[in-house]
């Protein structure tokens, strides 16, 4: 089942009963970069009463109330993402406090609605997880690994030479099986595809 992204950055403000809420969702690449996004969201709103924050990043998905009563913040503002599909996403919303209180209910609508509304003007985009494919050839096979890299667009993300050349290809991770048959079809069998070290993944 694909999951989607944002394309750029979505935007909503209103007014609750006097409270002020300005809510943003955005595409971002991991934790550390949503976090440095509500550090500076508390910067630009030095006087703000709360900053709530989902993310939904894989395995780095998170939220907060940031100060408001237990659920009514932080989770509403995920399902709302959950609702879209997305993923590397992360949405806050800025509350300025008018005086009123909403009750738990309230909030929970007033959180829900504002990354609602946001999300509204949005456009999605297939979020596509990548692998890396190393491949190693005698030197007179890398020519047809190459002229297959040219033909299906693919890109070269290293290169190291020895006995053998050993090319590491970047390419959605749907399409490994089918490079992996194209390149034994290309070499007439003799390519082979070493494991790719986790060091190396996490380099990438």
């Amino acid at each position: 089942m694909p999951t989607y992204t944002l394309s750029a950055p979505v935007h909503a403000e209103f007014d609750i009963r006097k409270s002020r809420f300005l809510a943003v969702a955005l595409p971002v690449a991991d934790r550390d970069e949503a976090m440095r996004v509500v550090q500076s969201l508390r910067a630009e709103h030095p006087t703000a009463t709360h900053v709530c924050w989902a993310l939904l990043a894989g395995g780095q998905s998170g939220m907060s109330d940031d100060g408001e009563p237990s659920g009514t913040a932080g989770r509403p503002i995920l399902e709302v993402l959950r609702h879209h599909e997305l993923d590397g996403v992360l949405a806050a919303v800025v509350r300025y406090y008018g005086g009123i209180k909403l009750g738990a209910g309230g909030l929970v609508r007033a959180y829900t609605d504002a990354i609602a509304a946001a999300l509204k003007t949005a456009e999605r985009v297939e979020r596509i997880a990548y692998a890396n494919l190393a491949v190693e050839v005698d030197y007179a096979d890398e020519a047809r690994v190459r002229r297959w890299l040219d033909q299906t667009g693919h890109a070269l993300a290293d290169s190291a030479y020895g006995s053998t050349a050993k090319l590491v290809v970047r390419l959605p991770a749907s399409e490994v099986e089918a490079a992996r048959a194209a390149l034994r079809d290309a070499t007439h069998g003799r390519a082979q595809f070493p494991r790719m070290d986790q060091d190396d993944e996490a380099r990438r």
